[in-house]
């Protein structure tokens, strides 16, 4: 039986507003497309977060056993200020404020998303397409609408028909939005507007003659719209109906409603079974943004070079922060949030580098309620994880693991009470949960025969001091150790243990 049959995974449909099981379309496999960055700019932690999310899920997919491709573009053209179809090309702009040709603003800023992935940890896609590789699809799925009436040419421009496309679909079906709401609210089209009503969207734009970004079509030189790119490219990869679409909660509407309205005019047929949105990051309560001076790239939380940040905190660090929370829920960054974070995943990556030196000797006379006890927290591993990628509750029994890690560590004797099998798959679990399962990584800083040696150094020194009857400084040395997070533990005749507390 392959690991996904064993453990089902549930997960929370943003199409049907329900926790549903997931089946995918193709039995063993995974089609999957999440909408990458606008390289304009430096990656910011939101981004980090939408794909910290996505990369866990790929991970967790891959770690039961489905072959998974998973696609991830690079918007590199379309995308304007404001998000809507109006002014500027954010990487055109960005262009002309650094007189740079664009695709050097792309390039740089492509290399440091890369970067900042790199060091989270985070896995490349399986394929990584660019919007500006994908013209010529993207006027071809425009021109078909056109020929199916559901969209309409002004002016060099051309414009998704949302009405018509309303009158045999449903527009709003993922954001929950009413058409006639949308109609009635907003701005007023202005005699200048092209559009016959204000809630149609840009597949293909006229370029001014300003516009540094062109290309030719058969409405005259122009750039595609930012909505339509994900959808030539998910369905061109990963066929007209895929498994699962993700993205971060701030592009369930417009980017996403539209893509489902592209996708299902030109094709006819509902272009994704399950969407997942990731929630947003927030600073000591509130909103992360750079108006409000809260807001911190990765480089800076990394250096503690923001005067909001104590000090800097490592990837790993961050890593596991946000994995503490669950995708669907509000993070909120502090330092205090930072500085538990810290502590909690040194004695995880302590516990990941002991794991990997216990060994089991054989021959023993196992606890049955101790094998018990073991086998039931690799199953909850399995089953936090399955139930929507519950991180949060998945890290939870890491924890206890590493407690148990940590007492064999300190009391090899009790190995004895479990089984050579059940050491085993207690060992590889825990590692294969915390390296690929969650990708998190053993600090570097950790030396952990340095660490057992100096406690065994102090352990025979506070022997001796007992042995010279001076309890005072006996009951100092094993003081000092619990106030750090290690625990002495006197046995018979003299004989002392230790375990490092989690």
């Amino acid at each position: 039986m392959k690991l996904y049959q064993k453990y089902p995974i549930q997960l929370s449909n943003s199409l049907s507003g329900v926790k549903e099981p997931f089946e995918p379309i193709t039995p063993g496999f995974v089609g999957m497309y999440v909408c990458g960055p606008t390289v304009y700019n430096n990656v910011h932690l939101g981004n980090t977060r939408t794909f910290l999310t996505f990369d866990i899920i790929s991970r967790y997919f891959r770690f039961l056993g489905y072959k998974v491709r998973y696609v991830r573009n690079i918007t590199d053209v379309g995308h304007l200020v404001g998000d809507v179809d109006e002014g500027e090309d954010k990487i055109g702009k960005k262009a002309r404020l650094e007189q740079l040709e664009p695709m050097e603003i792309v390039k740089r800023y492509t290399e440091d998303f890369h970067t900042v992935m790199r060091q989270f940890n985070i896995l490349p896609p399986s394929i990584e397409p660019s919007a500006t590789g994908h013209i010529v699809e993207q006027i071809n799925i425009t021109k078909k609408l056109i020929d199916l009436g559901l969209a309409y040419e002004v002016n060099g421009s051309v414009y998704f028909d949302v009405k018509k496309y309303n009158q045999s679909h449903h527009y709003g079906i993922l954001s929950g939005r009413n058409i006639e709401e949308l109609m009635e609210s907003g701005r007023e089209l202005d005699s200048q507007d092209e559009k016959r009503e204000k809630i149609d969207f840009a597949l293909w734009k006229k370029a001014s003659p300003e516009h540094i970004m062109r290309w030719p079509s058969p409405w005259g030189d122009g750039f595609p719209g930012w909505h339509i790119e994900c959808t030539v490219m998910s369905t061109k990869y990963l066929g007209e109906t895929f498994d699962l679409h993700g993205g971060g909660m701030d592009l369930k509407f417009p980017h996403h409603e539209c893509e489902i309205a592209q996708a299902t005019g030109a094709n006819g047929k509902t272009p994704v079974k399950y969407w997942i949105h990731s929630n947003m990051l927030t600073v000591n309560g509130q909103k992360m943004s750079k108006s409000l001076g809260n807001s911190f790239l990765p480089a800076e939380l990394f250096t503690g070079n923001h005067p909001m940040l104590q000090k800097g905190y490592s990837p790993m660090t961050v890593r596991f922060f946000m994995l503490q929370s669950h995708y669907s829920s509000t993070l909120d960054f502090s330092n205090e949030a930072l500085n538990a974070a810290e502590k909690g995943y040194k004695k995880l990556s302590n516990a990941l580098s002991l794991v990997k030196t216990l060994t089991h000797a054989g021959g023993a006379s196992a606890n049955a309620d101790t094998e018990k006890k073991l086998l039931q927290l690799i199953d909850e591993c399995y089953q936090n994880m399955s139930d929507d990628f519950n991180t949060a509750k998945t890290l939870a029994v890491l924890f206890e693991m590493a407690s148990q890690i940590n007492t064999w560590a300190g009391q090899k004797e009790m190995l004895s009470e479990v089984s050579t099998d059940v050491f085993e798959k207690f060992k590889i679990t825990y590692i294969a949960f915390m390296e690929e399962a969650l990708g998190l990584k053993e600090e570097k800083s950790v030396n952990n025969d340095l660490l057992e040696g100096t406690i065994n150094v102090l352990i025979g020194l506070r022997k001796r001091v007992r042995t010279d009857r001076n309890f005072a400084l006996s009951d100092k040395i094993r003081d000092d150790l619990k106030a750090i997070g290690i625990q002495l533990k006197d046995g018979k005749d003299g004989e002392m243990s230790y375990e490092i507390e989690s």
